[in-house]
This record gives structure tokens, sequence and C-alpha cells, in this order.
């Protein structure tokens, strides 16, 4: 039997399931460590941060910095922000990670499939020809290859090029 190391995610396993608050109203926050909280970039109302339980590398959350739950409670300048970041974030990962495609779109209300359903948010996936082989079919493993620092670090220096 091959064993497959994941120590990043005892903490999510081990996490006190009580609300902690929001992580992306803590990465939004003024002085937040970037680090810690994964965020890739921020713009005026909108940030990027990387997604601590990913279905791939690579797999960024975009969101406003205000605590908002629905699309109707964006201000025109957040939707802007938004829709620029989205266009940045699949250029940036088209330069920087080479996927063939990409899964983006958001998930609103818990039977959507939203783990965090009062701070609206949208994903940008890549996606590779064969992402999809046997270890999460035969073994529901998901291999994510990259350290999320590193991936982080990498993909911050790429949008601050980007401007």
């Amino acid at each position: 039997m091959e064993t497959l190391w994941a120590p990043w995610r005892m903490e999510y396993i081990s996490a006190s399931k009580e609300d902690g608050g929001c992580f992306l109203c803590r990465a939004a926050a003024e002085g937040a460590d970037e680090q810690t909280s994964l965020v890739v970039h921020k713009s005026r109302t909108c940030m990027v941060v990387l997604n601590r339980y990913p279905y791939n590398n690579g797999h960024l959350l975009l969101a406003p910095r205000r605590h908002i739950a629905e699309p109707a409670d964006l201000s025109d300048d957040e939707s802007r922000e938004l829709m620029a970041l989205l266009s940045r974030s699949i250029a940036v990962l088209r330069a920087e990670m080479r996927p063939d495609g990409f899964n983006a779109g958001l998930n609103l209300g818990r039977v959507a499939g939203a783990g965090l359903d009062t701070h609206l948010h949208w994903h940008v996936v890549p996606r590779w020809s064969g992402d999809s082989n046997f270890m999460p079919v035969i073994a529901s493993t998901k291999v994510i290859p990259e350290a999320l620092e590193d991936q982080r670090r990498r993909l911050a220096s790429a949008f601050a090029a980007a401007r």
C-alpha cells in the first residue's frame, strides 16, 4: 500500500466546527497576513484568494472585500472589478499553469454547494486533460502536487506583473 501525505488537511479535519468567523473577511482585513490567508491579489473593492481546500492546483476564489451574500448586493464598482479579476485570473493561470480549460462559477446557498454561503465568492478552477484520473475515481483521493504557500507566492507575483 502506498501512503499519500497531505499534512495540511489536518488543520481542516481537526478544526472546531464552531463558527470561527468569515475567512474571506479575515483575508480582506487591512493588515491581514496575506501568506497565511492565501491572498493572491487585492484590488480596491475585491480580492483573489487561493482555495485552502482546492479541487485542483490553482483553484482561486474571487470575492468582494465587503461581507455580502447575494449578487444583487454588489455595487457597480464591485461588479466591474470582479469581472476584471475573472479575466485576469484566467490569464494568469493560463500563463503560469497552462491548463487545458477552466470551471468558473459560484454556488449560492448551502444546498447549491456553498461551503461559505454568507460571503459571495466565485470559483475559478483550472482543468487539465486527464486530471480526473484513477486516484479520485478508484481511491477517492485528489493529488495536489504543489504546496499552497509556494503556489500563492508564484501566483501573487504573476498577478503583480500582469497589471
